[in-house]
């Protein structure tokens, strides 16, 4: 019994310091419960219909940073390349991803739960089935550049 009331003990305070902690550092701590994330509209270089949250970093900077997309059912994000390492996370739904260095390979399916990674300047391209929300992190600068000019929505009136 005296056992689990020590254990009960360190675990409170480690609570408690965890508690203080946070509050001493300020915005150097950063905890998001799902309803407390803010999503906007997605980045301009990919098409319209995807939220996103920043939720650590500036992406357009030479730093870490993490944000999550949020993609409706069907959408697709044409052949492109990033100019850093990506990685990828699915929280919910399922990404497809084609790397289209290697055609005669199939989609990649991604369900809930999948991590992957690829080499900066892989292209690929990718769909999501049902609504998907992926976590995207590294160091930035995060960029999309299409394979084809004409896909890139930043070239679109």
């Amino acid at each position: 019994m005296r056992t689990v009331a020590q254990s009960i003990a360190v675990l409170a305070i480690g609570v408690l310091a965890a508690t203080c902690n946070a509050a001493e550092h300020g915005d150097d701590v950063g905890v998001f419960s799902p309803d407390k994330i803010k999503w906007g509209d997605g980045p301009k270089s990919i098409p319209p219909g995807a939220k996103a949250a920043v939720l650590e970093g500036d992406p357009s900077k030479a730093e870490p940073f993490l944000m999550r997309l949020k993609l409706p059912a069907g959408y697709k994000i044409a052949a492109h390349t990033h100019p850093t390492v990506e990685r990828v996370t699915i929280l919910a739904g399922t990404l497809n991803v084609v790397m289209v260095d290697e055609p005669s390979k199939q989609a990649i399916k991604m369900p809930a739960g999948s991590y992957g990674y690829w080499p900066a300047g892989m292209k690929h391209s990718a769909w999501a089935d049902g609504e998907t929300i992926l976590q995207v992190h590294g160091i930035g600068p995060w960029a999309i550049n299409y394979v084809n000019p004409a896909d890139d929505p930043r070239n679109k009136p």
